[in-house]
């Protein structure tokens, strides 16, 4: 919520007629205008994108470079007080139900809240299931939720650690926000309990987070005894995990600035460690509200804890095959996710009439309801067939049994693996067994293949690249569109704000784009394959050998203004793709047209290094921080006109 009116803030001032995020409509303009503002809050285009299912790799020559140019990795010890904090009940684990939509209910459903007094409240109406569907519902108790949170407060100051809380609210982007907005008004109760009706006066969200309270407690009356409030209230409270600790800034100053893929991972690697306030590293108590994928993480603690840590010396690696097609499973649950206004009983009633689920809840309740179509299972368990075949290694599905939605994905993935002939070469284990067994063969220097949900694929190929690379960033990840397309990208593990603010204030990017090359050069090899074009598998293979050469020679950027960045890494991968077209000896008439290229980038090195290197330190103007002027950001991203030359003239030639 605080970067979307951030961003709106941005384009009014920009002389774009937007109106504000309205908290509380009163009027239909209002509605209509939150309507369309939530519909693209979080993760709004991936799903729009990621028509398929998703195969996410380490490239080997990354993996290669890994091994032999090691990165940091933080001592465990057996007595580490890290931990991980998960509800064991009234969750949307525990109260999950699932089932599968025949063709006599299929088309058009409802869900709807009956109220105690008989009232009924269409919560969304015309949800499309076709007949095939897996429709999951679930809920977490707000009551249940409060309790654990107090709870864990209560533990972590009891334990010396840091109080830290882990959700992903960009893209859970209905339920997080609330979630976090719980875990501020626990940890500020104090403050809440004597100032509470004041500050919903104000106008403050504790879903919007403590720098958005802060913000505005500074324009009350009373600021002075609010602010000492605040501050009394974090001393006696346990220390807070830290985002910026120069800067002051805590975990639950942003329900955005924490997210669990990347937060978690970072922490692991750290050897149980984050940033405390005192600017220091501590152990952690990692808050996961949720119990339905924390094992994963408390299982790689626990198992960190009895072995130290990975050695990417001579770790092996995991790939994921994700289902991820047409919104499946919880990240397409956003539009049927509701905090519930009021007690009663929320019902899932079919195109028939037929009810499949129906759930009593209390107000303050969060409930949501998540579904998968059959075609993109069909076509995960496809994938999934296809990479354990290229590989010949271990490959588990991440499903438990315990769980009501893996329970009915595990009834569907059985009958299409026996009858392709290969349930022998697949295991089917809970997330926490698969997750013991992952890191167990790994350590062996194995391949592991990891068969997961949505969620998961997130999770896990943030995790294991972390512990085998360092980062998540360089990780090649393939889009099998269900149309017969790919689409190949590369993720930004979370880190995305951090680049871009270093970039707007030092002008200095540290963006490694080494996953792009990976994608870049994986994509020729697509079209080659897909289209018989010769000379997209010439281009594919000299990408290939270009991001060798960055490795090789260690060009990837430095994390500090005055290193090399993204734009010098830039450079020498045009030059060595460059070379490498002009080595081939396939295609003559491609390689004479590169040699020319070639050679100008290699002749103009030390113009064209200094040229880069002469606007760094100093701040950039990309003309907004949401909504960039196109020529602002090419002056900063093109500062040598050398170079630009070079490059341009390759589309004259």
């Amino acid at each position: 919520m605080p970067q979307l009116k951030a961003a709106v803030a941005e384009l009014q001032a920009q002389g774009i007629s937007l109106p504000d995020y309205p908290e509380e409509p009163s009027s239909d303009s209002q509605r209509d205008a939150r309507a369309r503002y939530d519909a693209i809050k979080g993760s709004a285009v991936n799903p729009v994108l990621r028509e398929g299912n998703s195969d996410r790799r380490a490239a080997v020559a990354v993996k290669n470079y890994a091994k032999a140019n090691p990165h940091s990795m933080g001592a465990w010890s057996a007595a580490s007080k890290t931990r991980v904090s998960t509800m064991s009940a009234n969750d949307f684990f525990s109260n999950e139900r699932s089932a599968i939509v025949s063709e006599a209910q299929a088309g058009p459903a409802r869900i709807e809240l009956r109220g105690k007094d008989g009232s009924v409240t269409v919560l969304k109406d015309k949800v499309v299931y076709p007949a095939g569907t897996v429709v999951d519902a679930t809920f977490m108790s707000g009551k249940a939720l409060d309790r654990f949170l107090a709870e864990q407060i209560d533990a972590t100051k009891a334990d010396g650690t840091l109080f830290s809380l882990h959700l992903k609210a960009t893209m859970m982007k209905v339920s997080d926000p609330v979630l976090f907005g719980h875990a501020v008004r626990a940890y500020l109760g104090p403050v809440f309990d004597r100032y509470g009706a004041e500050l919903e006066a104000a106008g403050v969200n504790p879903n919007s987070g403590l720098g958005a309270m802060l913000d505005t407690v500074a324009t009350m009356p009373n600021a002075a005894d609010i602010q000492a409030a605040i501050e009394t209230t974090l001393a006696a409270r346990p220390p807070l995990y830290m985002v910026n600790s120069d800067k002051g800034i805590t975990n639950l100053h942003v329900p955005s600035d924490v997210i669990i893929d990347a937060s978690m991972p970072a922490l692991i690697r750290a050897g149980g460690k984050g940033w405390g306030p005192d600017g220091k590293e501590a152990e952690c108590n990692c808050v996961i509200p949720d119990s339905s994928y924390a094992p994963v993480y408390d299982e790689t603690i626990r198992y960190f804890k009895e072995t130290g840590a990975l050695d990417p010396r001579t770790a092996g690696t995991v790939q994921n095959v994700g289902l991820m097609a047409q919104k499946a499973e919880e990240y397409g649950s956003h539009p049927t996710t509701f905090e519930i206004p009021a007690d009663g009983t929320v019902r899932v009633v079919l195109a028939n009439g037929d009810v499949m689920h129906e759930q009593a809840v209390e107000a303050g309740d969060i409930w949501r309801s998540a579904s998968t179509r059959q075609a993109p299972i069909e076509d995960w368990v496809k994938l999934a067939i296809e990479r354990q075949k290229a590989e010949g290694c271990q490959a588990i599905f991440w499903l438990d049994e315990k769980r009501a939605h893996d329970a009915v994905l595990i009834g569907l993935v059985k009958p299409l693996l026996e009858k392709a002939g290969v349930a022998d070469r697949f295991r089917i284990m809970s997330p926490r067994d698969a997750t013991r067994l992952t890191l167990q063969t790994i350590r062996k220097g194995e391949t592991s293949i990891a068969i997961t949900g949505n969620v998961l694929r997130d999770y896990l190929t943030d995790l294991f690249p972390i512990l085998e690379l360092g980062t998540s960033a360089k990780m090649l990840s393939v889009v099998k569109l269900m149309n017969g397309g790919g689409m190949f990208e590369t993720g930004a593990g979370g880190s995305a704000p951090k680049h871009v603010q270093q970039l707007v204030e030092e002008n200095h990017l540290r963006w490694d784009s080494l996953g792009e090359f990976c994608a870049l050069g994986e994509s020729f090899s697509f079209l080659a394959e897909t289209s018989g074009n010769a000379r997209a598998r010439i281009l594919g293979k000299a990408v290939d050998a270009a991001t060798q050469g960055i490795l090789d020679h260690d060009r990837s950027p430095g994390r500090k203004a005055g290193q090399p960045d993204n734009r010098d890494s830039h450079y020498w991968f045009a030059r060595y793709w460059a070379e490498a077209i002009a080595a081939q000896a396939e295609d003559s008439e491609l390689a004479a047209r590169f040699r020319a290229v070639a050679e100008a980038l290699a002749r103009e090195e030390k113009t064209i290094l200094s040229d880069l290197a002469a606007v760094k330190g100093a701040p950039a103007d990309l003309g907004g921080y949401y909504h960039a002027d196109p020529v602002k950001v090419a002056k900063v991203m093109r500062p040598s006109a050398t170079f630009n030359k070079i490059i341009d003239g390759m589309g004259a030639a």
